[in-house]
């Protein structure tokens, strides 16, 4: 008999069989029900990750969707602050039950499980990615519509830890306008690629500064590169958010609800677009 070369469709026990890839997913609480899942991913550090992570979750929540944060960021997490939210979270028989923000966004992180919110989370990295497993399994999420996860940077443990173990429908990249964001864009995009996870698109942080008289658009750390690494990429640009001192204020006084713009309008379209929740 002729082989094909697809052993998923042939049931004969040959030497030429192809072992079956490793299934590393992680089943949610039995109480869970999320119908979409997006990932919020940088290559360094300090890009605003967690800004956009809440940005997005405000404003879908605001369209009447049910929206949740989970905080893979497990040794940096800043989640719970952005909202104003601080103390522990409660637990009972059937999970850990997630803080709740003003509007009704529902929130896990490690910052919820410490005994005060300046406690290192001083643990090697398998600890870490077991934690952002446990925060998927064991969490009493309930009903959600879009679920973010803001990732740590970069490409090691937790992402691919989110990646294999969690459902992940898509992911967002952040990054900044500077002259490595190609090479660090690029690590994202490959390794996005290499685990058959979706890109929806580019945002790009701290991208000018307007001049509160005249309207014009300073850019600070120089000329943007985000257009051409798209471009080289095939994937949009969602957003280009200016350094503008009314969102650091919201943002240091724990009010991300209150958010006040439209910069984020169009990756919010793309999301609803490409992730249909009706």
């Amino acid at each position: 008999m002729s082989c094909s070369g697809n052993c998923n469709t042939c049931s004969t026990d040959c030497d030429e069989r192809k072992p079956s890839k490793e299934d590393f997913s992680v089943p949610a609480n039995k109480f869970t029900n999320v119908k979409k899942m997006i990932g919020i991913v940088s290559g360094k550090g300090g890009v605003g990750k967690s800004m956009v992570t809440s940005l997005l979750s405000v404003l879908l929540n605001r369209k009447g969707y049910q929206t949740a944060i989970l905080d893979a960021d497990v040794t940096g997490p800043s989640i719970p602050k952005t909202f104003g939210i601080h103390g522990k979270v409660d637990a009972n028989q059937d999970g850990i039950i997630p803080a709740v923000s003003s509007t009704g966004i529902k929130i896990m992180s490690s910052n919820l499980l410490l005994d005060t919110e300046d406690t290192p989370v001083i643990w090697r990295g398998p600890i870490i990615a077991g934690a952002v497993k446990q925060f998927w399994s064991e969490v009493l999420w309930q009903d959600v519509d879009y679920m973010f996860i803001d990732m740590p940077p970069g490409t090691g443990d937790v992402p691919l830890t989110v990646f294999q173990s969690l459902p992940i429908d898509g992911i967002v990249i952040v990054t900044s306008p500077q002259e490595l964001v190609s090479m660090i864009v690029s690590k994202a995009v490959n390794m996005a690629n290499a685990m058959e996870v979706p890109v929806l698109g580019l945002i790009e942080n701290y991208s000018y500064v307007q001049c509160g008289n005249c309207g014009e658009k300073i850019q600070v750390f120089g000329e943007s590169h985000v257009d051409l690494v798209a471009e080289k990429f095939g994937l949009p640009v969602l957003a280009k958010i200016p350094i503008d001192p009314a969102l650091a204020w919201t943002l240091d006084h724990e009010a991300v609800e209150d958010f006040q713009g439209d910069w984020l309008d169009e990756a919010v379209k793309k999301i609803e677009a490409d992730l249909s929740c009706k």
